[in-house]
């Protein structure tokens, strides 16, 4: 009798329901104070990371140690910069761009 085989690490991923349970899954080590502040960015950035990534293919383990690594990257770009200086959101690119020029209208007839 064959036992069903457990569920590739995408998947666990995909169901994963903390920044934390990511950590867990992948066996990256991490300091709970610095997830509960940046999850969002880490995680953001983990996700432009593994964009390019295809793995088709790719045997589970291979898959597996590339998600650990890419976000062992993306948290220890959080710890040398902060998520201003990182910009993963468009809110914080928008906060820093130049403004837009603005259009002067004028209320006056021209003569």
């Amino acid at each position: 009798m064959s036992t069903p085989s457990s569920p590739g690490i995408l998947a666990e991923l995909s169901r994963a329901d903390s920044a934390e349970t990511f950590f867990t899954l992948l066996g990256v080590d991490y300091d709970p104070k610095v997830v509960n502040v940046m999850r969002l960015h880490i995680l953001r950035r983990m996700g432009q990371y593994l964009a390019s990534e295809d793995f088709s293919g790719q045997p589970e383990e291979a898959v597996r140690q590339r998600c650990s690594s890419v976000l062992a990257q993306a948290y220890a770009d959080f710890l040398a910069s902060s998520p201003l200086e990182e910009r993963v959101f468009k809110v914080l690119k928008d906060a820093v761009a130049p403004p837009k020029p603005r259009t002067l209208i004028s209320l006056t007839p021209l003569e």
